[in-house]
């Protein structure tokens, strides 16, 4: 009765602490989604604003809107494409360090231009346009270039990969026809042999001999017919007796005995 009892208790226990890790598991999930979500909307908000300022600031603020937007949308995409890319090609894990490295000078260079878009000295901002954006530049370009790098390396590998299969396709494709005959190539299949007590069907010209034996037996069979036709039209002919004289004689017949006198 106690091991019973123990054992309801562990069970009981179990399913407690089995509950708490997945309450723990589910809070955090929720937490890292609506985490995400409010990172993306804050990112969306952020966009739209600066490509409003962009369009709509002249002069110096909307020179530097101008230098973040481009410099958050190429980062973000190169981002994105080493992300996705690196988990069908391995070797874009040195690509992602490099990246890496880059995202920090991108994050100084981004707080440096969103600091300088609270500066009343307009004046002073000005002068140093010329020298933010030759760095966006450089940063934007490093980014760009591992981003098309990546992007020609995987439609390489699609190239290459569809032309194998091409390939293949080109050799199955010629396995199933392998019954069509080239032109001027004889037959792979052999003739079927003649079944036993038949003869063998004729597949070449008849002998010039044999067609005119043929064709003179035709007209004998013809000229026979022809006569027997114009006896039978011609009506009944008469009966004449047998000649003594001409009776054939066989060897098993008895000879024929005179007649004695009285």
């Amino acid at each position: 009765m106690e091991a019973v009892i123990v054992i309801l208790m562990l069970l009981f226990v179990s399913f407690v602490v089995l509950g708490v890790y997945v309450g723990v598991k589910a809070v955090g999930a929720a937490k890292r989604g609506v985490d995400r979500t409010l990172t993306q909307a804050r990112r969306t908000v952020e966009d739209t604003t600066l490509r409003a300022k962009s369009l709509g600031q002249p002069g110096v603020a909307g020179e530097l809107a101008q230098l973040r937007l481009s410099l958050r949308t190429s980062m973000r995409a190169t981002q994105e494409a080493l992300r996705r890319g690196v988990t069908q090609d391995a070797s874009l894990s040195e690509s992602i360090g490099l990246f890496d490295r880059l995202s920090e000078h991108g994050h100084e260079l981004d707080d440096e231009l969103k600091r300088l878009e609270r500066e009343p000295d307009k004046a002073r901002v000005s002068t140093l346009l010329p020298d933010l954006r030759e760095r966006t530049e450089r940063v934007t370009h490093g980014a760009d270039s591992l981003r098309w790098a990546a992007r020609d390396r995987a439609r390489q590998f699609a190239d290459d990969d569809l032309a194998a299969l091409g390939a293949q396709i080109d050799v199955e494709a010629g396995a199933l026809r392998h019954w069509e005959k080239e032109p001027g190539a004889d037959s792979s299949w052999p003739a079927p042999e003649p079944a036993a007590g038949t003869a063998p069907a004729q597949t070449w010209p008849e002998v010039k001999g044999e067609a005119e034996g043929r064709a003179e037996a035709a007209e004998a069979a013809e000229a026979a017919r022809s006569t027997e036709e114009s006896g039978r039209a011609a009506g009944p002919q008469a009966i004449t007796a047998r000649d003594p004289h001409r009776q054939t004689t066989y060897p098993w017949q008895k000879a024929a005995r005179p007649e004695g006198t009285v």
